[in-house]
């Protein structure tokens, strides 16, 4: 038995051990399966879009004169926590991230004299059709035809 040996050891528990062999360096998941375009590379981000996506929670971006931009949303009342009832800020880095990826889109703007909001909505990606074959199976022929008489 070159290839392998059996494991008899002291605890009494029998398997395969294999000899030493080379060791190949391990290749990072992305380098396999690249990551797809629509899927955000940090959890920072994914949290981002998930609170854009809830219908229930209004996200919005204010842009004042100054050129600050400040995307929130209002996070209601906790009841069992106390928590809650106030504006919440979404990192802007993230939030302009998902903007330039085309992610998000910004609504109609609503103007004051020292601020633009805007509403902020994530972008749905077309489902891509099922794919359909090139070379249709054709049906079988019908067995079994009545002549006519």
């Amino acid at each position: 038995m070159r290839g392998s040996e059996i494991n008899s050891g002291h605890d009494g528990v029998g398997g395969l051990e294999s000899l030493p062999r080379k060791r190949s360096p391990l290749m990072p998941l992305s380098a396999i399966r690249p990551p797809a375009a629509d899927t955000p590379r940090t959890p920072a981000t994914a949290d981002v879009l998930r609170t854009v996506s809830d219908a229930r929670t209004p996200v919005f971006v204010t842009v004042h004169a100054n050129g600050r931009r400040r995307y929130s949303y209002w996070r209601p009342l906790d009841s069992t926590t106390g928590r809650g009832g106030c504006y919440a800020a979404l990192p802007t880095a993230e939030c302009d991230e998902l903007l330039s990826a085309g992610r998000i889109a910004l609504g109609d703007p609503l103007t004051d004299p020292t601020k633009t909001t805007y509403r902020v909505r994530p972008v749905r990606t077309p489902q891509t059709p099922a794919r359909i074959p090139s070379n249709p199976a054709r049906p079988a022929p019908a067995r079994g035809r009545a002549r006519a008489a």
